[in-house]
């Protein structure tokens, strides 16, 4: 059941540590684990981003994005594209810090199997507020969409063929930050779904972000009356996210 899934991680050329790691945690859980190289957003002058659409990104979120960020979105699109060509119909995408469980991998095929029509499920978290409920799976992992978001997070997420083609051709043009972009299916057309509860959790190695610090996120926000178009598109995208719930 473990080989009918396949599972991908993304790791720094910097980061050995957290490779080997997550790499002794996967044979001791019998996963096999493919290597997908993070990408070095601080490395790419801001003229050289592709796919990104600075203005759209401002407007959205209320701040400038940060190379980290970047970074992380094309790595994330490398491990899409790994996976995509690969033999695989379906995989598991995560993140180094990630901590593996001996069951993970059953758990994401039952998943699959409780709730055949998901092209995504979110296997992590932050929140998971006001989660409805759609199914259960044999391990009894409840599987659903909640209304209030966003959850935060894609440090680890089971995704179909077709999920990760929608995603590839989608969301290509950067306008979000990727967890936020991955949950929503209201604009990519994905089938997403999320687990309640999380059926992995964070190590102690995401003590140390690889994206930034919360004092580099202050750094960057927008203040005052230029935030007022942020705040109003953000309800627009509450209330695409209830109706996505919900549907």
């Amino acid at each position: 059941m473990q080989r009918l899934i396949g599972a991908y991680v993304i790791n720094m050329d910097s980061s050995s540590k957290r490779w080997a790691e997550v790499s002794s945690q996967a044979a001791l859980a019998g996963m096999q684990i493919d290597r997908v190289p993070g990408v070095d957003g601080r490395s790419i002058p801001a003229a050289e981003r592709s796919g990104f659409n600075e203005r759209e990104f401002l407007r959205r979120n209320g701040r400038q994005m940060l190379p980290g960020e970047y970074g992380c979105y094309r790595a994330h699109m490398k491990a899409l594209e790994a996976f995509l060509s690969s033999s695989y119909e379906n995989a598991i995408i995560m993140e180094d810090d990630v901590e593996l469980r001996e069951d993970f991998t059953l758990r994401a095929a039952a998943i699959l199997k409780a709730v055949p029509s998901a092209e995504v499920v979110k296997l992590l978290n932050h929140r998971s507020k006001w989660c409805r409920t759609v199914a259960i799976s044999e391990y009894g992992d409840a599987i659903g969409r909640c209304l209030h978001g966003p959850q935060g997070s894609a440090a680890c997420y089971l995704i179909t063929r077709k999920g990760a083609r929608k995603l590839v051709e989608g969301a290509g043009d950067i306008e979000f930050p990727f967890d936020m972009t991955l949950e929503r299916g209201w604009k990519t057309g994905v089938n997403i779904y999320t687990v309640r509860q999380n059926i992995v959790e964070l190590s102690e190695r995401s003590a140390e972000s690889q994206i930034a610090n919360r004092a580099q996120y202050r750094a960057v926000k927008l203040k005052g009356a230029r935030k007022m178009r942020t705040h109003f598109l953000r309800l627009i995208e509450y209330a695409r996210r209830i109706r996505y719930a919900l549907s």
